[in-house]
């Protein structure tokens, strides 16, 4: 056996004995291991993880505070052409797309989780510029560049950049936003995550 080869076994054998547990913990960790790999299956599923790499717009009301922002967009024109994720994420490259996505995805899932919501979610700067960005992509050949003007009886003021819906401010969504604000809207439902199993176990419990 080669120079080479034999450390390349010494430097594994090494990372391996870093890595496992004397023999007295080993079935320890690994029911720890078990544990914390079943909530983590747990937490993907009951989550429905898989619906956030499509497109689909029911994803967005995986959470319930989402249901205003979806019932308004149900009823406008977008839906007939457009999803949330035509909308609310860059279109411009894959891998930008994703990564926004996921990072997008992780603070909302933070926020939910925690209740730290508001009653009237808000836009952040990150995903005010890609919408910006999608509305000129799909607007391109019915717009201008974009410009603000506060016009009194003078003069010509406040000249500065602005946003589409600084103008279209119920597109697609309306003007009131708020928990509250479509408190009877019907929206689809998911399927029931707990497993009938555990339903009929606490049945006959009470």
């Amino acid at each position: 056996m080669s120079q080479q080869k034999i450390e390349k076994r010494n430097i594994l054998s090494k990372l391996l004995h870093v890595f496992i547990p004397p023999p007295r913990w080993r079935f320890p960790v690994i029911i720890l291991l078990g544990i914390f790999f079943g909530i983590g299956l747990h937490i993907f599923y009951i989550s429905n993880a898989v619906s956030y790499l499509s497109d689909d717009p029911m994803a967005c009301i995986n959470c319930h505070v989402m249901t205003p922002q979806y019932a308004t967009w149900e009823r406008s024109s977008h839906a007939k052409v457009a999803t949330c994720n035509d909308c609310h994420v860059p279109q411009d490259h894959i891998v930008r797309t994703y990564y926004f996505k996921a990072m997008d995805g992780l603070r909302h899932a933070t926020m939910f989780t925690f209740r730290l919501e508001p009653q009237v979610i808000r836009i952040k700067s990150a995903g005010m510029e890609a919408v910006q960005q999608n509305c000129v992509r799909c607007h391109s050949n019915q717009i201008h560049p974009i410009g603000l003007r506060a016009i009194n009886n003078r003069s010509v003021e406040d000249q500065r950049p602005g946003y589409c819906w600084d103008c279209h401010r119920e597109v697609p969504h309306g003007r009131v936003k708020g928990l509250s604000s479509t408190p009877y809207a019907q929206t689809p439902q998911y399927e029931e995550i707990t497993p009938g199993w555990i339903k009929r176990f606490f049945a006959k419990e009470n």
